[in-house]
């Protein structure tokens, strides 16, 4: 009596989208849970079944002692289905997308606009307040060349490219691509040099075939994120510069906080300030220090104050 059709087509769709919702957030599905989920008989739920797999979906048979479904990937797209918190975070990321420097651009916007047409309009309103200005300085990269990259980082394969000005060979084994301030990164092993490098994935030009296929390692530190932001601070190690030293500014604490980087700044006495921060090499830091235009004391370490005294001799050369 259960399976007799006395629900409305409006029902049966409604408990088509929550079938294929269901579906969508797990890999497997067994039959008597989802009639359970669903309120309905297993029997009902196997005609659900065939009418998403006449709609396009591909719903396959799982075997096993529970029996169930499974929605695999298909020949082509079938309409998606979104809850309201995906529907907002897909608008976002897309949004988001138009200022990777990936080369999809015009593609996420018109992704985008599709997704937006289709939104309730309390959900249009969320998304259309959220305010988010595309980098501009993105570097933009082939998206053949992010492909082909996370291709051989997945198939551990040797990458070789052109690189630098003028172009020199290289062959690399590729272990992460990264994005860090609008610019894609390529983190990988130069065997040759026996040392981790880091490439601009837009300066380099692929050539094929890869080479030979490698055995993963562990980049530094375990984190390529804490990795790649040790290199570009001079280390080689740990995300921390490699010269650090400590100063007090004659200056007071609100005139010294907005500068200091991520350096640590404290009021030691009114109009004074103490600062410790770091920096790739001793002679960049007292430059950098030098900055705010104000007598200062080294506080430490000793390498600091030979370079402001390098310094001082620099310019007063320049200065004749």
């Amino acid at each position: 009596m259960e399976d007799v059709p006395t629900a409305s087509s409006t029902a049966t769709s409604g408990r088509l989208l929550s079938l294929l919702s269901l579906l969508q957030v797990r890999r497997d599905w067994p039959g008597a849970l989802l009639a359970g989920r669903l309120g309905v008989s297993e029997r009902t739920v196997r005609r659900d079944v065939d009418r998403l797999r006449e709609l396009g979906y591909p719903v396959q048979a799982v075997k096993g002692p529970d029996g169930g479904y499974r929605l695999e990937a298909g020949r082509q797209m079938p309409p998606l289905l979104f809850d309201e918190e995906q529907a907002v975070a897909l608008a976002v990321a897309l949004r988001i997308a138009v200022g990777t420097g990936a080369g999809i651009e015009e593609a996420a916007a018109r992704a985008l606009a599709t997704v937006r047409q289709v939104m309730p309009s309390r959900l249009r309103q969320r998304v259309d307040q959220l305010e988010i200005t595309a980098d501009r300085r993105s570097t933009q990269v082939g998206t053949d060349v992010l492909l082909a990259l996370s291709s051989a980082i997945r198939a551990t394969e040797e990458v070789r490219f052109d690189y630098g000005d003028p172009p020199r060979r290289r062959q690399v084994q590729p272990h992460h691509l990264v994005v860090r301030n609008g610019r894609w990164y390529l983190v990988g092993w130069d065997a040759g040099r026996e040392d981790w490098r880091t490439y601009r994935a837009d300066r380099m030009a692929l050539r094929v075939p890869n080479g030979p296929r490698f055995t993963p390692r562990e980049v530094p530190g375990g984190d390529v994120g804490t990795f790649l932001a040790a290199r570009f601070k001079g280390s080689a190690t740990a995300d921390a510069w490699p010269c650090r030293g400590e100063v007090a500014l004659d200056l007071p604490l609100a005139a010294v906080a907005p500068f200091a980087g991520d350096g640590v700044a404290e009021e030691v006495a009114p109009g004074k300030t103490r600062l410790r921060t770091g920096s790739w090499s001793w002679a960049a830091l007292a430059a950098s220090l030098a900055r705010f235009d104000a007598d200062l004391e080294v506080v430490g370490p000793p390498e600091l104050r030979t370079a402001f005294a390098d310094l001082a001799a620099r310019a007063a050369r320049a200065a004749r």
